[in-house]
């Protein structure tokens, strides 16, 4: 014992040694002396060791309590601290420190350490009962010395408090240049006292906080609810605090109405806004904005829960107050923002803003970007638009900026600023320079790139414009990337690996693809386990031949080149090391930092995209399973935290996915079910090879049936019972783990990479067939499968991507259909929220839940019902079929009973099981909804049909039975496979879901046939697609993107007949000028029409002239012919088009595509008689369009259909619909049978040949054929030419004269042989064409359903056939079902057309023998114009969803042609937008036609960008999110409007366009308010917004940018070049020029915009017309300065024209009157008595002389006409027509008081006092009380009510008050509906303080730009009627203004 006892001591006393040594090295003065004294003072071995125990403990928790402590203050305090220390000098410091103390525990201190702990803790184990282990020592004392070695001091602990310690950790505030200092305080809490005894703790500058969070990321401290900040103050500071704490509780007390707040030390006032007022303001009609805007309130900082999906902070997060929001927007990686779908409590919930409405950050004004500091050094340094002189390029400056101003926060606002600046392409690039490249200078370059991806700009051109130091730039970045870099943290790391995705999805640019390739090439292979490269070698010769010539090729190589060779073949393996590193870094409990979680959820995402992707796939998915990701990704601590790791396990279920996707990964062929199967058996049976030959244990398992061993249990159930060393000796065996004892794994970790690699593969298949289409509650809500629209683009979602390249088609497909499913729940979610608050559902007295609201397209539930269960089919596990019946009431408004009336089969409908969470509810769309109503179910359905009195189906197409009440039973079909989940549920106890419902809503029909595409694209999914073999692999992204071109094509056309497309020799020679023509035709016989030989070798073409057959003697019998002159880029368009193959037409605004397309199908008709042809296109109006013109070209009518709804805007009276057809063949049959009978009648035969076709057949079998040969047979014997016949012959053995007598006569002119015999002919083809026609029709006449001859129409007459490509996606299973068949597809708008809806039109036949019959592909469309329409931004920009087809096929490199010449525009307008196109030049027309030679009158230029500054202080404002609206500009853009229609322009040819549906509805109020009642101003053709108007086109446009502190979406450069290129003769851009001017991306098109003055340029005293000449400018324009101004000029000159009028008219009615005295003069008195008695004329008939009589003074009045009456090209979009009301004044003087267009502005003429001024302001308006966007802002409304005068002109009041009641229809429904409905005005109603102008002033969120296309993008053909979406109740943003 006393020699045990001495060994102690001993062991004691050397570790002390040691311990005292190492303090000493590292600078620590004090310790805890373990000293022999101390121990001998213990009375046993067991008393000893619990004081060690408790020294070690204590000292342990302090540490952990001050890491904890300083975490917090890191997390707290980064933000505001960041600019007190350089961080470069911190930096060096640190890695100085860092240095030093890795060489000290290198010299040997750590194995000391732990060789005297070893013999302590044995000697401890020995004699002590206590359970301390060798594991805890060591980690306690080791954790000790670490912390101890950062030169943390700690002093005064006892070890008896230990169990009564608590610690405050407050940092002391410094002045900046003095070094921080930290302090914890203790409070030790005992049974009767409180005492605070302190502990000094201070840091050297040496140490940062953050340096101290990143090494103490493992240690599993206590939650940090209990640390918060405490500052400490001196007495002196806390002594004058108290003492401004108490002066300020005065002020409150003396000065309530005011706010006062303490700032710097000193206390401030400042104004309360007059919220009462602005009550009143508001229920008056007016607003005033000055008023309302509130000082912002300080509120707690929260990262934004929107990025990174919706992540919350932790639990017991405290955020501190202040006043700066942009740091919000910082990506702050030291708190966990994410991972549930809720907040852990209400009160963090509220704090949160968790309102989708909700947004944090704020827009930076002018002001604030001109004074910021990084404004000020871009000036300096590299801002083109400065005109400071530009000082020499300083390293200093970018280390500056980047330590400084970003740090380590990246925040966005920042970061925008900076690339707006064009950083990148000025300053950071242009001065790349190696041997200088600093991680600031790195990290700098890679955030403005990110940047630009995140915002969607073009990236890749600054390192084309410099590219000799890409090289250089891409090592350096993955050098700092691969492995801990102690230069870059960790958060760098992130952002350098977020840069590595974007490079790896932009494999299209050659610049990024050369730098990456190596890293996923053959070469990686290396690193994976040398017996598996073998293997993998061995069963693959050509493989093996490549990699040893990889290994010889680098033998050659330089030492240099090899090794940067091999750091590319190494860079994922290390990288995929470092990730499992910061994996193992991540507790398992306990705070855990952003930092691992945003790096573990990028290198997840990084995985994703290289697997997806053939190229990066090939060799890296070897890589991936070699070192075993997901088993060890699975198993790690991060995917066991249930709130941060979810996001994480959703992206690792997609590596999985990917892992063992149906590809074989070296060849790039997709694997089918069975070939999966096979590789699967494969690997099993390898597996029991193995264990039969080294593993008897397992010998079981190897003679096992391999069905009894592939699943997961049977698997884990076998192989248990292997111990550590023969699992690992078994992964070894089948090379999956290296051999035992290189490495030592966990039995866990070996047995599932064992599992997992051997066990069954569930079909991707099966499970979607088992998936409900309908979305339902639990996934409509959660964030992390359905997204919000405020996505910034920062954060990183587990969706699929669509990128360049796709695995297969079935990946194809199952993204799309993921995607797609997504959108459409989006979607779904919106108006489910909507239609169920304005139903306003409240708890009854016995709590149900009843509602007392109403909605458009949701009902109360009456009843429902199951009706039907069908039995399962064979195989199935779910019903076959379940239908319910659901009854509603429609005691509602007519006009909407009858839209719920109007439901069709197929319709979808959902129904809700809505819970009411009050009696008294008060609604908000800005308060999140599921906080308002409780929703306990969702399901979907599908309508069968109304039920009649008797329970019978009403079949489509009968008429609805007379309903005797308003009661309606629904018979509706539900989803099978949701109908079996819930039974299942229902069966272990849960409530029955369809007993429950208690509303069903309906949605609008263009937007809800998202099931039939969902199960268009399952049905693909199921079947096995075949593209054609030409275009497989460009479809997929591989291979030769020019393979499809029809050069390449082994079956191109080598003559083709171009028919009518030139117009003669002349134009065919200008389009193929420099080529070898060849024509043996002579002179006179070279006319149109021409075929054309193209040789397959040589420069050459042969030309054979022809002529064509003569058609008939009737002049119908001619065919029409093309008018066009095509240009030689549309002809080479349409030489490709009539070839196999794929064609690209690229067509610039103006440039003719649709000519070309309609010419395309016109030459493959004639070419190709028995080919069909399909058109698609996006728009109904698109398709009217290109149909339209193809109506009018050499096409038979018989052979046209158009499908789907919109055939009506055809502008024919035709019907081209399928039963229009099948009722025009038969219509023409009998027209056609008549032209028999005559026929039969001309040539005297008997009988009734007319009856059918078949008869006809047989008449003209054995009577018409027998004559003409005849006829042939008399010619022939006279000789058969011209030398044997004469004239006369013809004429004369002619055999149908007298059927054709009622021909032009006469037919045969007798002066030549040949031409007599030519016109015989003519007339035989035109009777035999009769009868070919009848024989085809033969069939109609056969089948006697119309559902049949419509079937056959589609299937068999029809040769082209044109339909959107919704309808091609509803329809497809039907087409594919009846045998539908076509050769060729054309589409328009390609570009505007997603990827899916192009596809599906491709697929609409089964393949013939496996093979699919298209032989032609034509894609017709501009890229540089705006994409298809995504809603949800998450889906738009990180799973790049708004991509189309044709987008995508131009960045892969297919050839395309560009058509090079446009004719709509001026040349001057087309200088706004050409820049974009490689050589956009302009039609001969556009230069020489008069109405482009002329100036537009009264202007000075022919565009002109007009700056308006702000309007009463106020620029853009937001009364609801992203509804953004500039007074200023509409008034300025109406007051334009105004002036061009005094000056005569026609309001037709006028379209007002801006760029946000805010503007365009403020917009249409003033043009409401300022000329709808007068018809010298009436209203534009269109006002709507630039998204909505591509496609149409109109003279002159009027343009509206409407912001004023950021770009907003214009930065889109497509969307800029939609905006430029609508004018034709005239465009007026009204903006903030300062703004617009600086954006880089918009510099060309602004560049040519500033070369005209910024000052609108007027010259009133020019009439429209004009005879100036373009360019020349009038003698003496008048400049307008501003808004205000250009409002009085337009007041003033409206008042003289109008005179000028009056004048004319009283000259016309004296000349009138003395016309009528003079006829009296010759009046007999019958006459005269006659007139005495006049009769009184119709006030109707009256009021529209006097119009017209004023429209002969005025030149623009003729077009005034309701909507109906114009050419509206906006797709029947009756929003954007605004419909005038026409109201004219009586007199002069009744025109000056009624016509008051600007009453802000004040005139000289106005004399009101301030009281009637005031008077004014309080008026209501005409709406009710709903104010208009104008009335709000201005306070002013006009009189609506016309001047019913005696003394002028008469006008009916009464028809007056019937327009205006009709012009303001929509807004008496709102203020009926309100009025009417109970309690709807309460439940909507919300205070002023909680409105947008006073809530939401001045902010916005840093992720507008991007927000705004939510509700910016609108679908272009699926938006109604503005007066029926009025009806839908009042909108929640009206109550709530």
């Amino acid at each position: 014992m006393a020699t045990f006892y001495q060994d102690a001591v001993n062991q004691i006393g050397r570790t002390e040694s040691v311990l005292h040594s190492l303090y000493k090295k590292i600078g620590r003065k004090d310790h805890i002396p373990l000293s022999e004294e101390l121990v001998e003072k213990c009375g046993n071995k067991k008393e000893l060791a619990s004081f060690l125990l408790k020294v070690v403990n204590c000292s342990l928790d302090c540490i952990k309590v001050l890491k904890s402590g300083c975490l917090e203050v890191d997390a707290l305090k980064s933000e505001a601290k960041c600019a007190i220390k350089d961080l470069a000098e911190v930096q060096s410091e640190l890695l100085q420190t860092k240095r030093e103390q890795i060489e000290l525990f290198q010299n040997g201190v750590q194995a000391t350490i732990k060789t005297e702990l070893k013999s302590y803790s044995d000697a401890v184990k020995k004699s002590s009962g206590e359970s301390v282990t060798l594991k805890n020592i060591k980690t306690a004392v080791k954790e000790i010395v670490e912390d101890r070695s950062r030169n943390i001091m700690i002093f005064g602990l006892k070890e008896t408090d230990k169990e009564n310690i608590d610690y405050k950790v407050s940092e002391v505030f410094q002045e900046l240049d003095e070094k921080p200092v930290f302090r914890a305080e203790r409070i030790g809490r005992k049974a009767n006292e409180n005492t605070d005894r302190p502990i000094k703790v201070s840091m050297e500058s040496s140490v940062t906080v953050s340096n101290l969070l990143r090494k103490s990321k493992g240690l599993k401290s206590s939650p940090l609810s209990q640390v918060y900040l405490k500052p400490d103050r001196t007495l002196e500071q806390r002594l004058k605090h108290r003492e401004i704490v108490q002066e300020l509780k005065k002020c409150i007390q003396n000065s309530p109405e005011k706010h006062h707040f303490i700032k710097n030390g000193e206390i401030c006032h400042q104004e309360k806004p007059n919220l009462e007022k602005s009550v009143n303001n508001t229920e008056s009609g007016s607003i005033d904005l000055e008023a309302t805007r509130e000082r912002k309130k300080p509120r707690k900082i929260l990262l934004p829960h929107h990025i990174a999906a919706n992540r919350r902070p932790p639990i017991g997060y405290i955020s501190p107050v202040t006043t700066d929001s942009s740091d919000s927007m910082s990506m702050d990686s030291n708190v966990y923002t994410g991972g549930a779908k809720h907040f852990p409590n209400k009160e963090q919930q509220d704090q949160s803003g968790a309102s989708k409405k909700r947004r944090v950050g704020v827009i930076p004004t002018i002001q604030e970007i001109h004074g910021d500091v990084l404004t000020t050094l871009a000036n300096q340094y590299w801002a083109p638009h400065s005109k400071l002189p530009k000082k020499e390029f300083s390293e200093k400056i970018i280390e500056r900026i980047y330590y400084k101003e970003i740090g380590h926060r990246f925040p966005i606002r920042r970061i925008m600023l900076l690339e707006f600046s064009q950083y990148l392409e000025l300053y950071l690039w242009p001065n790349f320079n190696p041997g200088r490249l600093s991680p600031a200078y790195i990290m700098s370059i890679v955030m403005i790139i990110n940047e630009k991806f995140r915002q969607k700009v073009p990236v890749w051109k600054v390192f084309r414009d410099h590219p000799s130091q890409v090289p250089l730039f891409f090592h350096a970045v993955k050098e700092a990337i691969k492995e801990f870099n102690d230069q870059f943290s960790l958060k760098e790391q992130t952002v350098l690996l977020i840069f590595l995705i974007h490079c790896y999805n932009s494999l299209e640019e050659d610049i990024v693809r050369t730098h990456i390739q190596h890293t996923v090439s053959l070469g990686i292979w290396r690193c994976i386990l040398p017996s598996k490269l073998q293997s993998l070698l061995e069963k693959n010769p050509r493989l093996n031949k490549r990699w040893n010539n990889l290994q010889k090729r680098e033998q050659k190589l330089g030492a240099r080149e090899r090794g940067l060779r091999e750091n590319d073949y190494t860079f994922l393996h290390k990288l995929i090391h470092k990730y499992f590193a910061v994996l193992e870094e991540i507790p398992a409990q306990g705070f855990v930092t952003m930092e691992e979680v945003n790096f573990a959820e990028r290198f997840l995402e990084l995985c994703v995209d290289l697997q997806a992707q053939l190229p990066t796939r090939r060799f890296f998915n070897t890589l991936l399973l070699d070192t075993h990701i997901i088993v060890r990704s699975s198993q790690s601590t991060l995917a066991q935290r249930e709130q941060e790791g979810h996001l994480y396990c959703e992206l690792l279920k997609m590596v999985k996915f990917y892992s063992k996707f149906e590809i074989d990964d070296l060849e790039g062929n997709p694997l089918t079910e069975t070939q999966m199967l096979s590789q699967h058996y494969d690997q099993v049976l390898s597996l029991q090879k193995q264990c039969f030959a080294h593993f008897k244990e397992l010998e079981e398992l190897a003679l096992a049936n391999i069905s009894q061993v592939d699943s997961r249990e049977s698997l884990l159930g076998y192989l248990r019972s292997l111990n550590n060393r023969r699992l690992h000796e078994l992964a070894h065996h089948l090379n999956l783990l290296e051999p035992y004892g290189e490495a030592k794994h966990k039995s866990s970790f070996i047995l599932e990479v064992i599992v997992s690699y051997h066990e069954t593969r569930m079909s991707q298949m099966d499970e979607i067939n088992a998936m409900p289409l309908y979305p339902t509650e639990e996934i409509l809500w959660d964030e992390n499968v359905v997204p919000n629209e405020f996505f910034s683009g920062e954060g990183c979602l587990a969706l699929p991507k669509l990128n360049l390249q796709f695995l297969t088609l079935h990946d194809y497909l199952l993204r799309n259909f993921n995607l797609f499913r997504l959108e459409t729940m989006y979607e779904i979610r919106q108006d489910v929220e909507d239609a169920v608050l304005r139903l306003c559902p409240f708890l009854t007295s016995d709590q149900s839940t009843q509602f007392s609201g109403w909605a458009r397209m949701a009902l109360p539930v009456s009843k429902f019902s199951i009706v039907e269960v069908a039995k399962p089919h064979v195989g199935k596990n779910h019903p076959s079929r379940v239908r319910a019946d659901v009854t509603i009431n429609l005691d509602i408004k007519r006009n909407i009973a009858t839209e719920w009336d109007s439901l069709r089969k197929h319709d979808v409908c959902f129904l809700l099981t809505i819970d009411a969470l009050s009696s008294s509810p008060t609604y908000s769309s800005k308060k999140p909804f599921l906080e308002q109503v409780r929703l306990r179910y969702l399901r979907g359905c599908e309508v069968e049909g109304y039920l009649d009195e008797e329970g019978r189906v009403v079949a489509e197409g009968f008429e609805k039975p007379d309903y005797k009440t308003r009661m309606r039973t629904v018979r509706l079909y539900l989803d099978v496979n949701q109908y079996q989940n819930d039974m299942e549920k229902t069966i272990k106890g849960s409530e029955d879901v369809y007993e429950t419902f208690n509303i069903i809503m309906r949605r609008k029909p263009k937007e809800n046939n998202f099931k039939a595409v969902l199960e268009t694209i399952r049905d693909m999914i199921n079947t096995e697609c075949v593209v054609p073999a030409w275009l497989h692999d460009i479809f997929l992204g591989y291979g030769d993107p020019g393979e499809a071109h029809y050069s390449k094509m082994p079956n191109k056309t080598e003559t083709i007949d171009f028919n009518d497309t030139f117009l003669d020799a002349e134009h065919l020679l200008e389009n193929f000028l420099g080529m070898e023509i060849k024509c043996d035709a002579p002179p006179e016989k070279q006319v149109k029409p021409f075929k054309i030989r193209f040789p397959e070798k040589g420069a050459g073409l042969e030309v054979i002239p022809y002529t064509l057959p003569n058609p008939g003697p009737y002049p119908y019998n001619k065919p029409k012919e093309n008018s066009v002159r095509f240009t030689p880029t549309q002809i080479e368009a349409i030489k490709a088009g009539c070839n196999p193959g794929l064609t690209m037409v690229v067509g610039p605004p103006g440039t003719g595509k649709t000519d070309v397309a309609v010419q395309v199908i016109n030459n493959i008709y004639h070419n190709f008689p028995n080919q069909r042809t399909l058109i698609v296109t996006h728009s109904n109006q698109a398709l009217n369009q290109l149909f339209q013109k193809i109506i009018n070209l050499d096409i038979d009518e018989r052979h046209l259909l158009r499908l789907g709804h919109g055939e009506e805007g055809l502008g024919t009276d035709k019907d081209f619909s399928k039963y229009g057809r099948v009722n025009y063949i038969l219509a023409h049959r009998l027209e056609l049978l008549n032209e028999v009978g005559r026929l039969q009648k001309s040539l005297g035969v008997t009988g009734d040949v007319t009856y059918t076709c078949e008869t006809a057949g047989y008449f003209n079998l054995y009577q018409v054929k027998s004559r003409w040969e005849e006829f042939m047979t008399r010619l022939k014997k006279k000789g058969g030419s011209e030398e044997g016949n004469e004239a006369s012959d013809v004429k004369e053995y002619f055999p149908f004269h007298v059927y054709f007598s009622n021909a032009p006569q006469p037919i045969f002119k007798g002066d030549s042989y040949l031409e007599d015999l030519d016109q015989a002919e003519g007339c035989y083809r035109h009777i035999q064409k009769i009868f070919d026609q009848l024989e085809e029709f033969r069939a109609f006449e056969l089948m006697r359903s119309g559902l049949d001859r419509a079937n056959y129409l589609l299937v068999k007459e029809a040769k082209i056939i044109a339909m959107t490509c919704t309808h091609a996606a509803l329809t497809r299973r039907n087409l594919v079902k009846l045998g539908f068949r076509y050769d060729n597809i054309l589409m328009e708008e390609a570009a505007q057309i997603l990827e899916i809806e192009t596809f599906i039109p491709l697929l609409l036949q089964e393949p013939e023998d496996g093979h699919n019959r298209l032989k032609r592909v034509i894609l017709i469309g501009d890229h540089h114009q705006l994409p298809p329409v995504i809603k949800n931004m998450a889906f738009q920009k990180y799973s790049n969803m708004e991509q189309s087809l044709f987008t995508r096929f131009i960045r892969l490199g297919v050839p395309a042609i560009e058509l090079d010449k446009q004719g709509r525009s001026r040349a001057s307008l087309a200088n706004l937008y050409n820049w974009r196109y490689k050589k956009l030049g302009n039609l001969p027309h556009v230069l020489t036609s008069p109405e482009y030679l002329t100036s537009n009158p009264g202007f000075s230029f022919d565009f002109q960008l007009i700056n308006v500054e702000d309007f009463n202080g106020v620029g853009e404002s937001e009364p609801n999110p992203y509804f953004y609206q500039n007074l200023g500009e509409a008034e300025y853009v109406v007051a334009v409007y105004m002036y061009m229609r005094l000056l005569g322009y026609k309001s037709e040819e006028i379209t007002i366009l801006t760029t946000y549906n805010g503007q365009k509805h403020l917009i249409r109020d003033v043009v409401k308010q300022r000329c709808g009642d007068n018809p010298v101003f009436g209203f534009p053709k269109t006002i709507t917004t630039v998204d909505r108007y591509q496609g149409s086109q109109n003279n002159y446009i009027l343009l509206s940018l409407v912001r004023t502190k950021t770009v907003g979406h214009l930065r889109d450069v497509r969307r800029l070049i939609v905006a430029m290129s609508r004018a034709r003769l005239g465009l007026y851009v009204f903006a903030r020029v300062g703004i617009f001017a600086n954006c880089y991306e918009l510099t060309p098109a602004f560049k040519q915009l500033l070369k005209n003055p910024t000052e609108l340029h007027i010259y009133p005293e020019e009439r429209c017309p004009t005879n100036r000449k373009t360019g020349e400018l009038p003698p003496a324009a008048k400049v307008i300065k501003d808004m205000p101004e250009m409002s009085k000029f337009v007041y003033d000159f409206y008042y003289k024209v109008i005179e000028m009028l009056m004048k004319e008219r009283k000259e016309t009615e004296k000349q009138r009157e003395a016309e009528e005295t003079a006829a009296h003069r010759f009046q007999t008195p019958k006459e005269a008595k006659t007139i005495e008695a006049p009769i009184e004329e119709d006030p109707e008939k009256k009021k529209k002389n006097l119009e017209e009589t004023l429209a002969q003074s005025f030149l623009a009045i003729d077009d005034f006409g309701t909507a109906e009456d114009r050419d509206d090209n906006d797709d029947s979009d009756d929003e954007d027509v605004v419909h005038p009301i026409r109201i004219i004044p009586s007199n002069l003087q009744d025109v000056r008081d009624e016509f008051q267009p600007f009453p802000h502005v004040k005139y000289e003429e106005e004399e009101e006092t301030e009281e009637a001024e005031k008077e004014e302001g309080q008026r209501t308006n005409i709406q009710g009380g709903v104010p208009s966007p104008v009335e709000n802002v201005i306070g002013k409304e006009m009189d609506k009510t016309s001047k019913d005068s005696s003394e002028g002109i008469e006008v009916d009041s009464n028809k007056i008050t019937e327009q205006v009641d009709d012009g303001m229809e929509s807004q008496g429904d709102v203020t009926e509906s309100v009025e009417n409905v109970p309690g709807q005005a309460e439940h909507f109603s919300e205070p002023a303080k909680d409105s947008p102008d006073n809530e939401k002033s001045g902010e916005a969120q840093i992720g507008s730009i991007e927000a705004e296309d939510v509700e910016m993008r609108e679908e272009k053909d699926g938006e109604e009627d503005e007066s029926d979406e009025e009806e839908c109740g009042p909108s929640l943003e009206m109550m709530n203004s």
